[in-house]
């Protein structure tokens, strides 16, 4: 078996990282040079081109592999140091996690403040929709993600964690305004939508199950890029949208929103995805993680 050699791979991670071979070779302490060669040496090595030279530069599709292999040593190292008591004093542990924006909103800070803080722990959040937090998993930028797919990683095992429900509402006045008088599939086919970014698919998901699989939400949609603002976004009146239920639910029993299909709802399931590796700070946060969703989520 063809073996890595661990400063061309720590190079390489280097260089991704820093984004140019200069900045790399400045956080490395090494010359320019040294880092083009480990690089290219590497390259030859597994006979694959790992990076692309450009500014940034960025990881090919086989870089990324390797760019994943680089940050999983370097958190078995670090947890190795710490076992031993080599690390420095106070020095956190750090946790990358991908999440997407409503399970930061609801359920998931709950469950990191669950995770014990002896040895610390530092969390590193990245938010993004839960049908892309696989991809940040892929190109080794997280340790773990909560994502909507069942299909693990490679180098990466996945559990079930549960269901988010969504409720279709809005302002009363809105839904009067648009909706009255209408089939609400036709009608939430032409009324305002608020969405979480361009990405985001839930409305256009729900139109379509109204439909049976024609159209989608329409063409007037507000783009709120937090959860929080998008609840307030709906509140307001600016359009209809799927709102979370653990924050629907006071709003609902104010008045303050309207459901807008009573009995039908858009369940969303979610997966805990993390790398294969024997990291004590990785499985405590997965404990906390799982033990949370299964209080909170739909089974």
């Amino acid at each position: 078996m063809m073996d890595l050699p661990l400063d061309q791979v720590r190079t390489l991670l280097a260089v991704v990282d820093e984004g140019t071979f200069d900045a790399a070779a400045a956080a490395l302490h090494v010359t320019p040079s040294a880092v083009s060669q480990r690089v290219k040496a590497l390259e030859q090595r597994t006979g694959r081109v790992l990076l692309l030279r450009t500014k940034p530069v960025r990881a090919t599709e086989s870089g990324e592999i390797v760019v994943r292999f680089a940050r999983q040593l370097a958190r078995l190292e670090r947890d190795t140091r710490s076992e031993l008591g080599l690390s420095g004093d106070g020095e956190p542990t750090r946790v990358s996690i991908a999440v997407n924006a409503d399970s930061l909103a609801t359920w998931f800070l709950p469950a990191l403040a669950k995770v014990p803080q002896e040895p610390p722990l530092a969390f590193e959040l990245h938010r993004e929709d839960e049908t892309r937090t696989a991809e940040l998993l892929r190109k080794g930028l997280v340790m773990a993600a909560v994502t909507s797919s069942p299909d693990a990683v490679a180098g990466c095992s996945v559990r079930a964690l549960g269901r988010m429900r969504y409720i279709a509402a809005a302002r009363p006045e809105f839904a009067a305004r648009h909706l009255d008088g209408v089939p609400l599939a036709e009608g939430l086919a032409r009324a305002p939508v608020v969405t979480l970014d361009r990405s985001d698919e839930l409305q256009d998901t729900f139109v379509r199950r109204l439909r049976r699989g024609r159209g989608g939400a329409g063409p007037v949609r507000h783009a709120v890029p937090t959860s929080e603002g998008f609840v307030d976004a709906v509140a307001a009146g600016l359009g209809w949208g799927l709102v979370p239920e653990a924050q629907a639910g006071a709003l609902l029993e104010s008045g303050r929103l309207t459901p807008l299909a009573p009995g039908r709802f858009l369940d969303v399931p979610l997966y805990w995805q993390q790398w294969k590796l024997d990291s004590p700070a990785l499985a405590a946060v997965a404990q906390a993680v799982t033990a949370t969703a299964a209080d909170t989520l739909r089974s």
